[in-house]
């Protein structure tokens, strides 16, 4: 048999974008919520040339693998560029973000329709855990640096490198 009907049923595919610099276990739980929904999330992580993380992009994603390991149904890379070309390329249908508040909801909706205008691609907001909704990579970093404990904030793998990488800036 050729043709569609051979070639079984179609993966349902979201993608969840970020910096992840580092992952935090708020991204860590879209994530995880995502990965419940959909047979494959692809997690990428936005090489941005203007701005200089904390970690590298292969170092982001190497502890993204780590974290999301056991979900046996997350791929983790890079990308650059637009995130809908992005999605064209892997015949993803749909980003998943999630809000953590009514400001993030102003932003992401323009995006939304932007990405949806551009070509198609669905995008799914996930309210934020309560617990995290204050969270963000720039926090974590922040407390960090000023010696405050992250530890409830950042996965366990994330933190004693976090920590590290702190000191030594």
């Amino acid at each position: 048999m050729t043709g569609p009907e051979s070639e079984g049923p179609k993966l349902r595919r979201a993608v969840c974008p970020g910096s992840f610099d580092p992952i935090t276990n708020g991204h860590l739980d879209i994530i995880a919520r995502a990965s419940k929904l959909y047979d494959v999330v692809h997690v990428a992580v936005m090489i941005n040339q203007s701005k200089k993380g904390l970690f590298t992009v292969d170092e982001r994603i190497e502890l993204i693998r780590e974290v999301t390991a056991d979900f046996g149904n997350v791929e983790v890379e890079s990308f650059h560029g637009l995130l809908v070309d992005f999605c064209k390329q892997r015949d993803i249908p749909a980003i998943v973000k999630g809000l953590r508040a009514v400001s993030d909801f102003d932003y992401e909706l323009q995006m939304a329709q932007m990405n949806i205008g551009l070509s198609g691609v669905e995008t799914l907001f996930v309210p934020t855990n309560p617990t995290y909704s204050f969270l963000s990579s720039s926090l974590v970093k922040e407390v960090a640096a000023w010696g405050g404990d992250v530890s409830h904030l950042v996965p366990p793998t994330v933190l004693p490198k976090l920590t590290e990488r702190l000191a030594q800036k």
